[in-house]
């Protein structure tokens, strides 16, 4: 048996524009080539004789520094076929696509990535028999339309809006007059590719351990987390630096940006240097194209009348001395409005079947830190309406953001996002909570409070409810101006 081996011709095709525009990311380039996973696309190899569809092609992909089956970050398929161990993730495949002239050595191939495949640019080579041949690279990203991407959208209008559409509404202003802010996206801006590849290579957690980095960005989950830190430049070469005081001689005005891309190229262009300066909505608005160039569905949200608990217990404190003056600050705050963005994904790292896939919180402005690094999220919406307060991730932060318990004011009203479709305002403030007062809602707060004080991660229903105290005050006598009030309490 004498094997014969084939030599690939200089001319590979990618079929860029076809295979993008199936691909939903001809906006961003035509010249490159940028797939979804789950997704197959065309490739033709022109070879220098005749092919058969027994003979050896094997093709191999590989991602970030450290490549590895076992990590999902290399793979190798094609005929002959490779034998893969159990603990092998992310495999490609590839068949003859009918458009193939093997007489003619032109070999057409139908490629699919995996649709848990990691995020990011790839090299792409082949192999006869002779050795390998590199045919260039091309990008990955999720894939909202794939229903085995954890991404997956099922509605094609909310596709188009939470994905494609490069332009949006972010609300600003009062509950009362909700105020809408036109924000330019941008995120198919053919450097967008550069620009958010970089975002993910420069976090800390890839400087720390490349390898795992890479790998774990096969989850929306993970990746959506680390865009939330990086958008901001707190402990990290992040995006944005915020500022809250008024004074920008050094930078621009928050309320100058009118969109991303020119923050993002900014950042990119100066070495990764933070760009100065933003607030709630400027970090949203550029998460939201980080976001949706990824491909996870993303819209921003505004919650007006926006609680920050400092102390993680679920109440806004303020402190009153004898005098009814505040002795010192608690450090809690009610803003006006804040602004965040929601994700939309699976979350089976709940273990809870699929009670808390969906819309997820994920806030890109420096507030609290999450496990040692400022961002926040993903918290499901779903979650924080049920006051499952001991669900990952940030879930009291966000359920406190909203629902608060405060004595003299109501917080988290007409929280707000762009209508599907039209510009116009979506209310969201019943997918966070119940109607304010109800019994409901006070039966939800106090859930919410028990399952934060649990030991269990994971608590289920059956937590103990905490010891309580419960006082009745009476008057002695009664009140005189200018003298002290006398009353009694009886404890039961």
């Amino acid at each position: 048996f004498q094997q014969e081996f084939y030599h690939i011709k200089e001319s590979v095709d990618f079929h860029c524009r076809s295979n993008n525009t199936a691909h939903y990311t001809i906006e961003i380039s035509t010249k490159e080539l940028i797939v979804r996973r789950g997704q197959s696309f065309l490739l033709t190899l022109n070879m220098t004789q005749p092919f058969n569809a027994t003979d050896t092609l094997v093709l191999t992909v590989e991602t970030g520094s450290f490549p590895s089956e076992k990590l999902g970050t290399w793979s190798e398929f094609g005929n002959p076929s490779c034998m893969y161990t159990s603990d092998v993730k992310a495999i490609w495949k590839y068949s003859f696509d009918c458009s193939a002239n093997l007489a003619r050595g032109m070999v057409t191939l139908s490629v699919t990535p995996p649709a848990d495949a990691p995020v990011g640019k790839y090299s792409l080579s082949a192999n006869t028999g002779r050795g390998k041949t590199p045919l260039g690279t091309l990008v990955v990203l999720f894939n909202p339309w794939c229903s085995d991407d954890w991404v997956f959208l099922p509605d094609e209008r909310e596709r188009q809006e939470y994905v494609l559409n490069e332009q949006g509404t972010i609300y600003v202003g009062t509950e009362y007059y909700p105020r809408p802010r036109d924000w330019i996206f941008g995120q198919f801006e053919e450097d967008m590719v550069d620009i958010c590849l970089k975002i993910l290579d420069v976090n800390p957690k890839h400087t720390k351990d490349p390898a795992d980095d890479v790998s774990a960005r096969c989850n929306p989950i993970y990746v959506s987390r680390v865009i939330s830190a990086m958008i901001n430049s707190n402990g990290d070469h992040g995006v944005l630096t915020g500022r809250w005081d008024g004074i920008y001689n050094d930078g621009e005005r928050p309320d100058s940006w009118l969109g991303s891309v020119r923050i993002l190229r900014k950042w990119y262009k100066t070495s990764c240097r933070p760009v100065k300066y933003g607030q709630c909505w400027v970090f949203a608005g550029v998460m939201c194209t980080v976001m949706r160039f990824f491909g996870i569905p993303c819209r921003v949200v505004t919650n007006f009348q926006s609680a920050h608990d400092t102390h993680n217990n679920l109440t806004i404190d303020y402190y009153h001395g004898e005098n009814g003056a505040q002795p010192r600050d608690s450090g809690d705050s009610v803003w006006n409005y804040h602004v965040w963005v929601e994700g939309w994904m699976k979350r089976p790292d709940l273990k809870k079947g699929n009670s808390y896939d969906g819309w997820q919180v994920l806030d890109p402005t420096p507030q609290e830190k999450s496990e040692g690094v400022f961002c926040c999220g993903p918290a499901p919406v779903a979650a924080i309406l049920q006051g499952d307060t001991n669900l990952k991730y940030d879930v009291p932060f966000v359920f406190a953001e909203v629902n608060a318990d405060i004595v003299n004011k109501k917080v988290g009203k007409s929280i707000s996002t762009k209508a599907v479709g039209y510009n116009r305002r979506t209310d969201l403030t019943n997918n966070y909570k119940h109607a304010e007062g109800s019994a409901k809602e006070r039966e939800v707060f106090k859930r919410a409070v028990t399952r934060l004080n649990s030991k269990d991660d994971q608590a289920g229903d059956g937590g103990e409810e905490p010891l309580k105290v419960e006082m009745k005050i009476e008057k002695v006598k009664s009140k005189l101006l200018g003298c002290n009030v006398q009353l009694y309490n009886s404890t039961w």
